[in-house]
């Protein structure tokens, strides 16, 4: 009589080990590379926050006419061009409250520091911020009518609960106000 073939309890034992390590290596390898197309998407989205908000930045700058300093976080500039229907002024600012619309975010608003105007958002998640200022012998200016260069220096910062902080810190280049006359 002939026996049934069949396998043993030892070698079942065995493949479902090895199986099971097969398996966690497979699924450790697909969070490790999910975990790190995430991270890279936080970055991309970061770079492309930064590149939009220096673009807009810079443009007014270069046409700016006249400079007002409001303090390291805010300036207030006179471009050609209405942002509204009265003024030709927008502050640029970074806004360091912890609650708001506008909370940790670098943005733009028509009209001079003390007008109440809609906030654009131009990055969010900017944790350190601060603009600088040289004159046209590249030395710190420290007036509004010897500023004729620009910088600004700033911190993103993202965070997700299963991933590590993305940290981003941008310092542009400075940028010469073409259109302003220095003292």
């Amino acid at each position: 009589m002939r026996s049934a073939a069949a396998f043993t309890l030892v070698e079942v034992l065995i493949s479902t080990a090895l199986s099971a390590m097969v398996l966690a290596g497979v699924l450790s390898a697909f969070l490790f590379l999910s975990r790190s197309g995430a991270q890279a998407s936080y970055y991309n989205d970061m770079q492309r926050d930064v590149r939009n908000a220096l673009e807009k930045f810079t443009g007014d700058l270069r046409m700016t006419s006249a400079i007002a300093w409001n303090g390291s976080q805010s300036i207030t500039l006179t471009v050609p061009n209405n942002y509204t229907s009265t003024s030709n002024q927008v502050t640029y600012a970074y806004d360091s409250s912890t609650s708001g619309a506008t909370a940790g975010c670098f943005y733009y608003a028509p009209g001079n520091a003390a007008a109440n105007g809609t906030r654009t958002v131009l990055a969010r998640h900017v944790v350190s911020f601060a603009f600088a200022r040289f004159d046209r012998l590249d030395a710190a200016a420290t007036t509004n009518n010897t500023t004729k260069r620009v910088q600004v220096t700033f911190t993103l910062r993202s965070t997700r609960a299963t991933l590590a902080g993305a940290t981003d810190q941008t310092v542009s280049s400075s940028t010469i106000l073409r259109n302003k006359p220095v003292n």
